[in-house]
């Protein structure tokens, strides 16, 4: 029982990490329409910045986890005022080419500015160690600090499309941008701040991640296949399909890391294989919306 209960409590920090970092992505699709292939590299240089701020500079991981990601936002308010704003009315496949080439300058720019080398980041104090569960479970108290987040962020998220006025004004947007615009949105700002925040969502999945995985320059082309493979099968620009496919994706990393260590690799594409074929819009993506 301790091996199952500790494959499920893996799945969970994987899947609800995942989730933070996914939804991003997925609002980005819901309202912009664009396919953004540089969040990727958004979380990866969240990580980065954490490697900053903590080594570097000697500040708190608390601080961090506010500054950095405020430091992506910054940044991708620049990328949507420069860039992406001329291709906004263009076919998907525009948006996906031209943050394509986002990614890779993205990419070689963490390279020229930090090297190409691995760097590590250690959990604050408070959250090193592990903690005795009941049954005799004991788990990394990090990762538990993680799927705490995660939580939050999910009561978060849902509590904003469903209860306030931002929330509503972002899904307005998602459904009909002209007829948001007759009712006097600025659909202008609200383009850029759900860019802003999709980043943000990114960059705070960048600074969790960096006290548990290597900090590397290819740290983000991988979680951006895992985030593509989460909103396929959940479904694009659905918020409760995000998270179900966050959690799907968790149990095959979580319980195929631990009982088909073999074929572990290949499971996350066979199950994104089989819900193309049987539902192609993902488990909730057709009619639904954030």
């Amino acid at each position: 029982m301790s091996s199952i209960g500790l494959a499920l409590l893996n799945s969970l920090d994987i899947g609800l990490l995942l989730f933070v970092i996914a939804i991003g992505l997925n609002i980005i699709f819901g309202v912009l329409n664009v396919i953004n292939f540089a969040h990727g590299a958004l979380y990866m240089l969240g990580a980065y910045l954490a490697y900053t701020c903590i080594i570097l500079l000697g500040m708190p991981f608390w601080l961090t986890l506010l500054v950095a990601p405020l430091g992506v936002a910054l940044l991708a308010v620049l990328i949507d005022r420069l860039m992406l704003r001329f291709i906004y009315q263009r076919e998907v496949s525009d948006s996906l080419l031209l943050t394509f080439a986002l990614l890779l300058i993205l990419n070689e720019s963490v390279r020229l500015l930090w090297g190409t080398g691995i760097h590590v980041v250690d959990p604050p104090a408070m959250l090193q160690g592990t903690v005795a569960l009941p049954g005799g479970v004991t788990y990394p108290a990090y990762s538990l600090f993680v799927v705490a987040v995660g939580l939050v962020f999910v009561c978060g998220l849902w509590f904003l499309f469903n209860r306030t006025r931002a929330g509503k004004i972002m899904r307005a947007a998602a459904l009909d941008r002209e007829m948001a615009q007759v009712l006097c949105i600025n659909t202008k700002l609200v383009i850029t701040a759900v860019f802003a925040f999709g980043a943000w969502l990114a960059a705070v999945g960048g600074v969790v991640a960096a006290p548990m995985r290597a900090i590397d320059p290819g740290m983000g082309d991988k979680i951006i296949i895992e985030s593509f493979i989460v909103v396929v099968i959940g479904g694009l620009g659905s918020f409760p399909g995000a998270l179900l496919g966050a959690i799907v994706l968790g149990l095959i990393h979580g319980l195929g890391g631990r009982f088909l260590p073999e074929i572990n690799l290949i499971l996350p594409f066979v199950g994104m294989a089989v819900v193309l074929l049987l539902k192609p819009h993902g488990l909730m993506g057709k009619g639904a919306s954030l």
